[in-house]
């Protein structure tokens, strides 16, 4: 065993309780509140409007960034995606896919996008191109898909982008039912041209949470398909009696990051537990990253989703949050516009420790061991919830706030 994991599991009961403390005070007067409505509400952090003009900030490594606002008026915002030239396509929750050209949101959404039953997490999720979008013009999309009044599945479709329209919109790839709402369906192609696809919907701990360790449904995994949605041969479950053949890992509760690593090319992913015990992983093919067995976490009202850390046969995380961040979409920062950055991995932050208004930025430094260095804290000052993080192919990073009137940052270096 080795040192770091020695240190971790004497530490880690410690940190969860330090964690949680404030969490189980603000649960106990949350109840009261909703058993006695004249008990005052907390004042909250106050709201912090984005400001119309470029704002600098300071950071650990680079002196002053500036911070711009590229564009305002989306809603719920999810994902987004570069097309060739410059222009941008983003999801919006609500089921409209949105086109941003030369930092300007089109006022009508790309038509041709299927019904999407939004609601709760559910939604519109995430979009991406074809390794050879140049040619074919494919775009994806993950989504939740309603299956009459109370059945709802994810679903994966990509169509031909045609100005502003989709066209021979057909599916690539359609989960199991999972009864009501779904969460987080987080797509990317790989290097070597294959589609890996999140999906979520495995929150509690039984029954819900135990889809994830089951091998016969898609909840609570990491898929891995070719373009057209087949099932590419060397997946680790293909041929085996009661798995489903697109399982790539299992035992995820809730995956809203996923990206590769710029020279290993493995995918690595952010995860939502409850309160507490957020994970980065590395996955690893045919792996079991733990949920709900083991977990770092406790539930909202205060108990320990399990007592046990970890356990033979199943993944520590590389980077675990006690208290939670509620990650979000990450990118591995690989250009040259900030220097001091690259090679750095930035992981959205939607809320800290349960805490409105507390999202952030993260950047996290690892050595060539892949063995976490450092962490930093961008955009605290804004006090925005953030759902996705990207490099663009201009070398700077762009940022989705989530809110009802969200907007799309841009970080740049001043030069």
């Amino acid at each position: 065993m080795s040192n770091r994991s020695v240190a971790r599991r004497h530490l880690v009961p410690w940190l969860a309780l330090a964690g949680v403390l404030c969490v189980v005070v603000a649960v106990g007067a949350a109840q009261q509140r909703r058993r006695n409505p004249d008990v005052p509400r907390p004042p909250g952090l106050p709201r912090v409007a984005l400001p119309d003009e470029p704002l600098i900030i300071n950071t650990h490594e680079i002196a002053e960034i500036r911070v711009v606002v590229v564009t305002r008026g989306l809603s719920h915002p999810w994902g987004m995606a570069f097309l060739p030239g410059g222009d941008m396509l983003v999801t919006e929750r609500q089921g409209r896919l949105r086109m941003i050209r030369d930092g300007v949101l089109d006022p009508e959404p790309v038509d041709g996008v299927p019904e999407v039953l939004a609601r709760g997490l559910s939604g519109l999720m995430d979009v991406a191109l074809h390794p050879q979008f140049a040619e074919n013009r494919l775009i994806y999309l993950s989504y939740t898909r309603p299956l009459g009044e109370r059945e709802a599945t994810v679903a994966l479709i990509r169509g031909r982008l045609d100005g502003m329209a989709l066209r021979d919109v057909e599916d690539v790839f359609v989960a199991e039912s999972f009864g009501g709402s779904t969460a987080s369906a987080r797509i990317a192609f790989a290097p070597d041209g294959l589609l890996y696809m999140t999906v979520g919907g495995s929150f509690g701990t039984n029954p819900e949470g135990a889809r994830a360790q089951d091998p016969s449904s898609h909840a609570g995994k990491l898929l891995r398909l070719r373009d057209d949605g087949s099932v590419p041969d060397d997946n680790p479950f293909v041929g085996r009696p009661g798995y489903k053949p697109e399982i790539f890992s299992m035992g995820h509760r809730n995956q809203q990051g996923l990206a590769f690593h710029p020279e290993t090319s493995a995918p690595w992913a952010t995860e939502h537990a409850v309160q507490g015990g957020d994970e980065l992983n590395i996955i690893e093919s045919g792996k079991n990253y733990g949920w709900p067995v083991v977990s770092y976490g406790r539930q909202y009202n205060g108990p320990r989703v399990t007592e046990r850390f970890w356990a033979d046969g199943m993944q520590e995380p590389l980077v675990f949050w006690v208290p939670s961040i509620a990650p979000s979409g990450l990118t591995f920062y690989t250009g040259d516009r900030f220097s001091q950055w690259k090679g750095n991995l930035f992981v959205g932050s939607l809320m800290t420790g349960r805490i409105g208004r507390t999202g952030h930025v993260e950047r996290i430094v690892f050595n060539e061991n892949g063995e976490e260095l450092a962490r930093e804290w961008l955009l605290t000052e804004l006090r925005q919830r953030i759902r996705d993080v990207k490099q663009g192919p201009d070398g700077l990073l762009y940022v989705l706030t989530e809110a009802n009137q969200a907007a799309l940052l841009r970080l740049e270096p001043v030069e």
